[in-house]
């Protein structure tokens, strides 16, 4: 029996989730990832760039800084407030737009390069997304991800949280983005991938408590799973991710240095 997965209802949730607490506070931190990633597809000068799911503006910022044209798209209006005044401060012109990632409101072959820092794959819909994606890049333009990886930190990190608020029944797992095989299911003979290469980004904090207290306040979706439990419950949850990141952690002098991976991928668009 096949399952209908209500997308637009998982959509309007995910956003509630993205609009608590504070991403931002996470996302900068995050902004290595981006630099990493248009070097990677060798973003030119005049460009046009369009960063996808931008929350606060990580890789649009970093393709502005090599003088792209560049965008950022995302659905979360207090994140797109936020790159704008990280653009402004930067004094980097760059274009935020309020829209959904598997509806791009650009016209079709607008840009050339499509990326992503761990915000597409968050979209319920991968076959859509991935259509968008191909849809809005010119032939012969780039597509570059950096994705989660299942089996690295962070994957771990969704498991948890789906123990606590388990995902809708049929929805695929976002971190299939961090995985070649699911890559190339999505994109087919539309896409060829020139570089898949698993990377780690080191998530820093000064303990395991620390980045508890820190997702628990300003990562979205996991601000809201936090407020929504009772105290028993709660407590665990938090114990659980301290937990988690002590499993990872490398540092031995109390502080946390807990690589996690993710999938760096880019592509040519036939």
């Amino acid at each position: 029996m096949t399952t209908t997965v209500d997308f637009d209802t998982i959509k309007q949730q995910q956003r509630i989730g993205w609009q608590t607490g504070n991403y931002a506070r996470v996302g900068n931190t995050l902004q290595i990832m981006a630099e990493q990633l248009v070097e990677a597809a060798d973003v030119h000068a005049g460009e046009a760039v369009l960063d996808v799911a931008c929350g606060q503006g990580n890789g649009a910022l970093a393709a502005a800084l090599r003088f792209a044209d560049a965008t950022g798209v995302d659905y979360a209006a207090n994140l797109l407030e936020q790159a704008r005044q990280r653009a402004t401060v930067q004094h980097l012109d760059v274009n935020f737009v309020e829209g959904d990632a598997e509806e791009l409101p650009f016209p079709a072959e607008s840009f050339d390069l499509a990326l992503s820092i761990v915000g597409v794959m968050f979209a319920p819909n991968h076959k859509r997304t991935a259509d968008e994606l191909v849809r809005v890049v010119k032939p012969g333009g780039r597509i570059a991800l950096a994705s989660w990886t299942p089996d690295g930190m962070v994957g771990h990190l969704f498991k948890i949280v789906g123990g606590y608020a388990p995902p809708a029944a049929g929805l695929s797992p976002g971190v299939l983005w961090g995985t070649a095989d699911h890559l190339s299911t999505l994109f087919g003979p539309r896409v060829t991938w020139t570089a898949t290469n698993v990377r780690q980004y080191v998530f820093r904090f000064k303990t395991p408590q620390h980045y508890a207290e820190y997702l628990c306040q300003y990562y979205g979706p996991t601000a809201r799973l936090s407020a929504g439990l009772d105290e028993a419950r709660r407590t665990q949850f938090k114990q659980d991710l301290a937990d988690l990141i002590s499993r990872f952690n490398r540092a031995t002098d109390g502080t946390v240095a807990a690589p996690a991976d993710y999938l760096e991928a880019v592509g040519t668009r036939h």
